[in-house]
């Protein structure tokens, strides 16, 4: 093993503008909306076309023939190009085509335009969510409005007790059974309609056939109503717990807070918080939540490091509207000078009276020229703070917070929350792998790990892609460029939630 060699970025500068690239399809124009994909992918496709021969506008002119957007209706594009004034319904000529982002990755995969099929045009796009949506009960069947038909509960409770058994194979198996149920668009009538689709053992078909006939899983019943799911997921829910620790305590008689404070076990520091600020740990963390954090964090690494860019990361950039705690990724377009500043952002932190714990650890990243080894932990070696912060209340932001804690000790009183944040430092050459590994979801990530080392013979983690074949690592300034060198079509965060 050799210390890092950060890798040098490639400028871009002039590639995918369309200087010096043939217009190789006059006949053909394209605008793509930014509305539900972002700038970041929005820039990022229209290089690709321009580089490819295709004519990309930036506004939606007159003289664009092709329309393309992701997730939305030909309503949706309609209204909201109208009420921009960008080609709305009343000048929009009939020529234009409406089109699914589907169209545009099939010509971009073929390096031409294709054949417009009624699949293609936006008219028919589903808008899809893939959150979690609340069950009603018909007929004893667990069903979901907007087209999800089955409950994903008894499979994930049979999940989570698994991790808290210390049983993964078996908790992906289960995830992976969510995973597919949540997928489909139709609903579930009996076991039979799920022959042959993949990741679905016997253990899940049973589950799902006593949910069909029963209302409910007598399985997963019984393991809800067990004093050791209780209590283990009561113990894990303690910051800085793990399934280990819980484990043990459990053989020793403890099932609960209380008698844990009561069984003379020394606590280290980040048990110790998790335990003093439990309550509030275990509280979901809403997306304005999340937003308010945002501004903390932002404006304490620019006040020690300006120019350094600061993104939310984890299932609230999966568009989700909850979270069990806020994720940020931090790096600095100067490779090198994102070096020890968590030291300083939690300096800063700390100095504002917002920091209740912390925890950092050094980057110990290292990149062999024999390619990336399989490492013994999940876990990447960024430099990063696990900490809690303390979150004001709207109410109480023109009072000094460090008085605020001195006057109102009782979380039940005291108008601040505590919340769980992750500050994670990236080098700009690793911000792409670092960004789609922190996104997650759990099951997403470790599904496309899995497919590029058994499809493509690669190997992907949060710091890097080496390919086996090829002996060298593979170079991505953004998401995009990471899912075409494994063969993928992009997937954006919205979607990575199954």
């Amino acid at each position: 093993m050799v210390p890092l060699k950060r890798r040098k970025r490639v400028s871009s500068h002039g590639a995918g503008t369309g200087t010096g690239t043939e217009n190789r399809f006059p006949h053909v124009v394209v605008f793509i909306l930014e509305r539900r994909m972002g700038a970041t992918r929005r820039a990022f496709l229209s290089r690709l076309g321009r580089s490819k021969g295709f004519t990309v506008e930036d506004a939606c002119s007159e003289s664009v023939t092709h329309i393309i957007s992701e997730n939305n209706s030909g309503d949706e594009v309609k209204t909201w190009l109208g009420e921009r004034g960008q080609h709305g319904d009343q000048s929009r000529p009939p020529a234009v085509n409406l089109l699914d982002i589907s169209w545009y990755t099939e010509s971009m995969r073929e390096g031409q335009p294709v054949a417009i099929l009624d699949r293609h045009r936006s008219s028919r796009v589903l808008k899809r969510q893939c959150f979690q949506r609340p069950a009603t009960r018909v007929r004893g069947a667990l069903l979901y409005p907007d087209t999800i038909p089955f409950s994903l509960i008894p499979l994930a409770v049979l999940a989570e007790s698994a991790e808290l058994n210390g049983d993964e194979g078996r908790a992906v198996a289960f995830r992976r059974s969510e995973a597919l149920l949540r997928s489909l668009d139709r609903r579930v009538q009996g076991v039979a309609e799920l022959r042959g689709l993949p990741c679905l053992g016997e253990h899940s078909r049973r589950v799902i056939q006593d949910v069909l006939d029963n209302g409910e899983s007598s399985e997963v019943e019984e393991t809800k109503s067990s004093s050791r799911y209780k209590a283990m997921k009561v113990l894990t829910g303690i910051f800085g717990v793990g399934v280990k620790t819980a484990k043990r305590w459990f053989t020793e008689g403890i099932c609960s807070l209380a008698q844990l404070e009561t069984s003379g076990h020394t606590l280290n520091p980040a048990q110790q918080a998790g335990l003093k600020y439990y309550a509030d740990l275990n509280q979901p963390v809403t997306r304005d939540e999340a937003d308010a954090i945002s501004v903390t964090v932002e404006e304490a690494v620019c006040s020690v490091l300006p120019g350094a860019q600061v993104t939310l990361a984890g299932g609230f950039r999966r568009g989700k509207t909850s979270g069990h705690d806020v994720d940020f990724l931090i790096t600095h377009p100067d490779e090198g000078k994102e070096e020890g500043l968590v030291h300083k952002v939690t300096a800063c932190l700390e100095s504002r009276g917002v920091l209740l714990y912390h925890q950092t650890t050094r980057n110990t990243y290292q990149e062999s020229p024999e390619g990336a080894g399989r490492s013994r932990s999940n876990m990447d070696r960024f430099e990063r703070c696990f900490s809690i912060l303390k979150l004001v209340q709207e109410q109480a932001k023109d009072q000094d917070p460090v008085q605020v804690e001195a006057d109102q000790t009782d979380s039940g009183c005291r108008p601040w929350r505590a919340v769980r944040v992750d500050l994670v430092v990236s080098p700009i050459s690793q911000f792409a792998f670092a960004l789609l590994g922190w996104t997650g979801s759990k099951l997403f990530e470790r599904e496309m790990r899995r497919w590029a080392v058994h499809e493509k013979s690669m190997s992907l983690s949060s710091h890097a892609l080496y390919d086996n074949n090829q002996k060298r690592y593979l170079t991505a300034s953004s998401e995009e460029e990471i899912f075409a060198h494994l063969g993928l079509e992009y997937v954006s965060p919205s979607g990575r939630n199954a």
